[in-house]
């Protein structure tokens, strides 16, 4: 798979859903900002430890994080539960996405999964996979803590 052409492709997609602020490819990820959150937070799409890719949503500002949380603990649904109701919603007929949530070594705030890409898939599914889970991140996380809280401009 010709990485370029791969996140140039998701990319595309994500600009023409309309639901980020801005969309751009940089360092090696796609970097997408949340469009209303009340403080700095990116969905990213990039390589994976192990290979493969990975979504993920990130902030550096730890109120923002724990409002997620709250939100999470309040309402009693798991997170991986939200993003599968997203997944369904998108066309998704896999499985749900595992979610790990920690502070990552550059001090952002992350919640990650990996995006499920079997080896030697054709690139456009892979592109449709790695979309469709961008797009579910995104619209299950809207609706926690104060991802749509941003100032009114």
């Amino acid at each position: 798979m010709n990485v370029d052409r791969f996140l140039n492709a998701v990319r595309a997609n994500a600009e023409k859903a309309g639901v980020f602020a801005e969309v751009k490819l940089d360092r090696g990820m796609l970097r997408c900002l949340a469009q209303d959150a009340a403080e700095e937070a990116w969905y990213r799409v990039e390589p994976a430890a192990h290979g493969g890719w990975n979504v993920a949503l990130v902030t550096p500002n730890r109120w923002l994080s724990e409002s997620i949380e709250a939100d999470l603990m309040h309402h009693g649904d798991p997170i991986e539960e939200l993003i599968e109701e997203e997944l369904v919603d998108l066309g998704w007929q896999e499985d749900a996405l595992p979610v790990k949530h920690f502070r990552s070594d550059d001090m952002l705030y992350t919640f990650v999964s990996p995006v499920p890409i079997p080896a030697g898939q054709a690139e456009d599914d892979a592109v449709k996979r790695a979309t469709t889970c961008l797009l579910a991140y995104e619209a299950a996380f809207r609706e926690l803590g104060d991802m749509s809280g941003g100032d009114e401009e």
